[in-house]
């Protein structure tokens, strides 16, 4: 009895995954809009990190402040040591505005993408469900339909034959 209660269960728990899986609409422009947007805002944050950390180099590379990073150092060599650090420190910023450049670039780029996704919107909200959407939409309700009424058949064909199995071995 147990694992025909399972086997219920279980084509239950299909039935429930299946349908809603069928509900799920396709993405339209509005939530790649706000998609968008997400991702312009972590290139944003990761902007202002490395203008932040590009600042903090400028000043690290002053001749004072590359003294005063290397006081406690003792050397035969200091020019050296001083050099060693200026173009060590040149060097982390020459990627960090790199870096500034390449993340300008996507900004730029996604900063039109989501005016056009705001335009693809806009005209998808004042023309209503286009024939394709439409047709996505009335399949979608078709599949779901077909999929709830199929599995639905499926289990009451199982309570169905659990009941006349039970029924059968009592008589014998």
């Amino acid at each position: 009895m147990k694992s025909k209660a399972r086997l219920v269960l279980f084509a239950l728990l299909f039935t429930f995954i299946i349908s809603a899986q069928a509900q799920q609409p396709s993405t339209s422009s509005a939530e790649s809009a706000e998609k968008l947007r997400a991702q312009l805002l972590e290139v944003q944050t990761k902007e202002e990190n490395l203008r932040a950390r590009a600042q903090q180099l400028d000043e690290a590379l002053k001749p004072e402040n590359i003294e005063r990073s290397l006081a406690g150092v003792g050397s035969t060599k200091p020019e050296e040591l001083r050099e060693t650090r200026r173009r060590q420190l040149q060097i982390e910023r020459d990627g960090v505005e790199s870096q500034l450049k390449v993340l300008e670039t996507s900004r730029t780029r996604l900063e039109a993408a989501i005016r056009d996704a705001d335009a693809r919107a806009y005209q998808e909200s004042a023309q209503g469900p286009s024939a394709t959407n439409q047709m996505a939409i009335e399949s979608n309700r078709g599949t779901r339909w077909l999929v709830s009424g199929g599995i639905g058949g499926v289990v009451g064909a199982l309570v169905g034959g659990m009941f006349m199995h039970r029924r059968l071995k009592r008589r014998s």
